[in-house]
């Protein structure tokens, strides 16, 4: 345990490090002592003398918020790929296994096509989520037994389907967007360009409540990862279990995917890689992958943002990397070694 606790504060120490280093990169460089300086007095509300307004305000309002999104984003996308594979026992699992995503997709699109603005900016969130919570419960309709039970294969053939009904409705409606369909392009490939304070802090609130009500259950995940036989002879009831858990991952996917677009593969390179480190024992697993998806999309938007020569959308890039490894991993899946 105390090799665990080490790595969890090496963890954080490299997440603070990625964040300082993400501050001073971009368009204008400052210097990263004068970008601790501006966080620590603006989070201690001390004064701003001798520093440039335009420093403070790059840093404060422009990057922070973006940064600390993508941080969010990441740990969330990562703890929800932990609970997909844990309780539908494939190890090819992520927040998009049930369609989630291409239900947000389609409420977005929707939004954007029929130009519908009531919400002012928060509208094609908006609608995202709802898109996406819809599709969850249209896949756990369809996947329910005669007898009111869920199978893992069941859910994941169901989300495969529904995914490629709204694929088709995606591109309908980009064919009719015309004039709009750059916009929606750019929202599917996934940014943190427009993310502000206010999406952080619902990020943040969301992510907080998942992450308690998953480290909660994280004997009922260790046993299911045994299977639901063995789960269920030692006191633990795997369909309800699976459904509160379910209905927690994809809300907070749903949440992720309306303020950021489509960023894949994160949530399943992150528990592939932590799993090695600290073993299947959800406790370690959960905080573990949850600050390394912080660290990994941080990483990625910096690079997009601030080391390519021209912004490249974050979910190309995310697409790029994790790719190749799902293949890998499903390569290593048939093979079996």
């Amino acid at each position: 345990m105390k090799k665990f606790y080490l790595e969890l504060i090496l963890s954080l120490l490299i997440l603070f490090l990625v964040i300082s280093i993400s501050l001073s990169l971009g368009y204008v460089r400052i210097p990263l002592s004068q970008v601790v300086e501006i966080v620590l007095k603006k989070t201690l509300g001390l004064g701003l003398k001798g520093i440039s307004p335009l420093d403070v305000s790059i840093v404060w309002e422009v990057r922070f918020p973006r940064i600390i999104s993508a941080a969010l984003v990441g740990a969330s996308l990562s703890i929800c790929g932990v609970v997909f594979q844990g309780i539908l026992l494939n190890p090819l699992a992520d927040p998009y296994t049930l369609g989630i995503s291409a239900g947000a997709a389609f409420g977005a699109s929707v939004a954007i096509l029929l130009g519908i603005n009531f919400l002012g900016f928060y509208t094609v969130p908006a609608f995202a989520f709802v898109g996406g919570v819809i599709t969850l419960l249209t896949v756990i309709y369809l996947s329910s037994t005669s007898k009111g039970g869920i199978s893992s294969n069941n859910l994941i053939l169901s989300g495969v389907i529904v995914s490629a009904i709204l694929s088709a409705g995606i591109s309908f409606c980009k064919y009719l967007a015309q004039e709009r369909v750059a916009v929606i392009i750019f929202w599917l490939l996934g940014s943190f360009a427009s993310c502000s304070w206010t999406d952080a802090i619902i990020l943040l609130v969301c992510l907080i409540s998942s992450f308690l009500v998953f480290i909660f259950y994280f004997r009922e995940l260790n046993l299911l990862s045994l299977g639901g036989k063995t789960a269920l002879s030692l006191g633990v009831n795997p369909q309800k279990v699976r459904i509160v858990l379910l209905l927690w991952a994809s809300l907070l996917t749903g949440v992720c995917v309306s303020f950021s677009g489509i960023i894949g593969f994160v949530g399943l390179l992150v528990p592939h890689m932590m799993r090695s480190v600290t073993g299947p024992d959800h406790l370690k697993l959960l905080p573990i992958s949850m600050i390394v998806g912080a660290i990994l999309l941080t990483g990625a938007d910096t690079i997009t943002r601030a080391i390519l020569p021209a912004e490249v959308p974050i979910g190309v890039l995310t697409a790029l990397i994790g790719g190749p490894f799902f293949c890998y991993i499903f390569r290593k899946k048939q093979v079996g070694f």
